[in-house]
Parts: structure tokens; sequence; C-alpha cells
């Protein structure tokens, strides 16, 4: 199978899988308690615009979450035909008690690839948990790596990734973001993954139309 196709694939997978999960809670929302739209109406958000906001709020944490998982597979796939030894590993945590194991993305030889789609949290304690992940990683003999697609748009998340990638580069490793992340897919692997991406949306919008 080529990579188009095992992309192709992959993206049906996960669409079936969305499509699927908010068909299921939409059946459920039907019979929630929606007593809670007292206070949205409180706020001045009428019992229509409560029903859309919970809607979407819904649907987008399914989105999220399906949209992550299918940039990082994607991108693991492109890795996995370059470097077919690569995969996901998991080293003993040597550092502190939990958790137990870290877990490496893709590992090629030394290079230890963290993927992400984007980050966007704002938790403080994120730094030190990932501080700790990336110096286990570096005493086990590899090199902590970054790649995540897209930054985060608000300020202290943005505050938090700029610390995050003082640590890698601080610790010997390496952080990419943004078209930079896509770059280091493609010269590592020689896919363009961004392009394969496009080409499969473009066909879904046409199927659309």
């Amino acid at each position: 199978m080529t990579i188009e196709n095992e992309l192709r694939s992959l993206a049906r997978k996960y669409s079936e899988k969305l499509s699927e999960k908010i068909d299921s809670r939409m059946q459920e929302m039907k019979d929630d308690d929606k007593s809670h739209f007292l206070i949205y109406r409180v706020l001045g958000i009428t019992t229509g615009e409560g029903k859309l906001i919970d809607l979407y709020q819904n649907k987008g944490r399914f989105l999220y979450k399906y949209a992550g998982s299918l940039l990082e597979e994607a991108t693991k796939i492109c890795f996995k035909n370059k470097f077919p030894d690569s995969g996901a590993v998991k080293i003993p945590n040597t550092i502190g008690q939990r958790p137990r194991t870290f877990e490496i993305d893709c590992l090629v030889n030394n290079d230890a690839i963290e993927i992400k789609w984007r980050d966007a949290t704002t938790d403080g304690d994120h730094i030190s948990k990932e501080h700790t992940r990336i110096k286990v990683i570096s005493a086990a003999g590899y090199k902590p790596i970054r790649v995540m697609f897209y930054y985060p748009n608000r300020d202290q998340a943005k505050k938090i990734q700029e610390t995050l990638e003082t640590l890698y580069k601080g610790i010997g490793g390496e952080y990419y973001w943004g078209s930079d992340a896509w770059d280091y897919v493609l010269s590592r692997t020689g896919f363009d993954l961004k392009s394969l991406l496009k080409q499969i949306a473009e066909e879904n919008s046409q199927k659309d139309e």
C-alpha cells in the first residue's frame, strides 16, 4: 500500500470514529438534565444559545481528540515508511516514582521524537512533568526532540511552550513547531505530510459538493 492510500485509510478510520462518537453523544444529550440553563439565562444566554453551546462544546472535545490522534499517527506512518524499525517505546522513570514509565512516541535510532498536533495547556505543572520526562530520556542515551505542528494562540500557553523549548535545547535536544515541524518531517522522512493531508482534505471537500 502506498503512503497516500495508507493515510487515506487512516483518515477514513478516524472520520468514522469521530462521526460515531458525535452521533452517540448527541443521542445521549437529548435526555440530559438541562436545569443548568437557568444560570445560562441569568447570564443573558438564551435557551437556544445554551443548547448550541453545549452541543458544540461536546463536538469540539471529540474533534480535538481525534484531530490530534490522526495527525500524530500520520506522522508515525511517515517515519515508519522511512525507518521500518521506528516506533513507540516505553522507558522506566529513573528520576521519580510517578509515572513509572515514560513513552517515546517515535524512536528513530537515538532520536526520541515527541509528536504533538498542538499543546495549548496552561497548567504550570506541565513544565515540571515535561522537564522530568526529557531528563529521563536524555539519561537513557536518547536525544529528546519535540515536533508540534500548531502553536497555541493564548499568551499563557505560549509562555509554557517557550519554556519547554528552552528546556529541550538546554539538554541538547531539539524543538520544532509550525512550519519547522512540517519541514522536519519532510527532511527526515522524505514525505511532504502537509501536502498529502491537504490532498485528502480537498478530496473530502469535493465529495461534499
